[in-house]
């Protein structure tokens, strides 16, 4: 499972009143509908609610890694993705830490909204989270969020080769950055508004905090290689030396860090990674000298219409005028 299937967009039938068989049935279907392992599909089967998480989790990265490269030349376009993922690319990086940030991030909402069946609100055995409860509070169930990924996606199976290695931490600094986002929210009650009792409960922060993180994470992405650790014994993932390490000592990865294994293609011209970017919008003082690969731009002008000019008239609606004004619209020749 990753931020790669197309046909998990597509609408599922709606949970209408039914009987439980019905329901079941339902649940059922929707998780075939997803292109998942036979693991995974056996797992979704077993959690009601899943498969319509899922199918979240896949729009929510979508919608916000192409969010994060609307400006850059590589768009997050699905089109050329499944190409993308089979190379060790900086973009197959960012999708991989995306792609289980946005289920981390899902999973766990879902919980503490009430659209899962194994599993309520934060269940961390602290005093706060069960005065949180009492006043009909929820906190996000990070928890079991994380604990329930690593077994949909299989972590145990350590990959020898490095792109399996390479795959599995991008797949956890994505799992990271939702944690690292993970606030303590407080809310008080008492006599007018007066701080007589607190409660507190954990919060995750809202995706777009923790898009724009990857992608200050994919901005910093290290090349790495393999190398073998002479005391454990197995190989492990290196990239450039640090200042503070010894000469020609190469240097671990930290766990925040995104890697990659090959240098991206340019995303210019169309290829099987990408639609290229002919026709793409851009900004003449900002990226159209980078997007448009030195081909240049069009310009382009015409009249848009919007209301202006407007004022509340007694009682209750708002009257405003038409204006005018001329947009310039500029995109990358071809």
């Amino acid at each position: 499972f990753s931020l790669t299937r197309k046909e998990a967009l597509t609408h599922f039938p709606s949970l209408g009143p039914s009987t439980n068989s019905a329901q079941g049935k339902v649940h059922v279907k929707q998780c075939d509908l997803l292109k998942l392992s036979r693991k995974q599909k056996r797992l979704c089967w077993r959690e009601p609610g899943l498969a319509e998480t899922l199918r979240d989790a896949i729009r929510l990265g979508i919608m916000e890694c192409q969010y994060q490269f609307r400006s850059e030349r590589w768009n997050c376009s699905l089109e050329g993705r499944t190409s993308l993922l089979k190379r060790g690319f900086k973009e197959t990086a960012f999708l991989y830490a995306v792609s289980s940030a946005a289920l981390t991030h899902s999973l766990a909402r879902a919980c503490s909204a009430g659209r899962m069946e194994r599993c309520t609100c934060d269940d961390s055995p602290d005093l706060e989270n069960r005065k949180a409860w009492q006043w009909g509070v929820c906190g996000d169930n990070l928890k079991y969020s994380t604990k329930f990924l690593k077994k949909f996606l299989g972590q145990k199976r350590i990959g020898k080769d490095l792109r399996a290695k390479v795959d599995i931490h991008n797949t956890n600094v994505g799992i990271k950055a939702v944690k690292n986002g993970l606030k303590t929210t407080c809310k008080c009650h008492g006599v007018s508004g007066s701080c007589a009792v607190q409660t507190c409960w954990k919060q995750l922060s809202p995706f777009h905090e923790i898009g724009q993180l990857l992608k200050l994470r994919y901005d910093d992405a290290i090349k790495v290689f393999s190398t073998t650790n002479d005391a454990v014994g197995h190989s492990e993932l290196a990239g450039p030396q640090r200042q503070s390490h010894p000469p020609k000592q190469p240097s671990s990865p930290r766990s925040t860090d995104l890697v990659y294994v090959e240098d991206s293609p340019s995303f210019c011209r169309p290829s099987k990674y990408s639609l290229g970017t002919a026709g793409r919008t851009c900004s003449r003082e900002g990226n159209c000298d980078s997007m448009c690969c030195g081909r240049g731009y069009n310009t382009q002008s015409h009249l848009v219409t919007f209301s202006c000019h407007c004022q509340v008239q007694w009682c209750c609606y708002v009257e405003c005028q038409q204006c005018m004004q001329e947009e310039v619209v500029y995109s990358c020749k071809q």
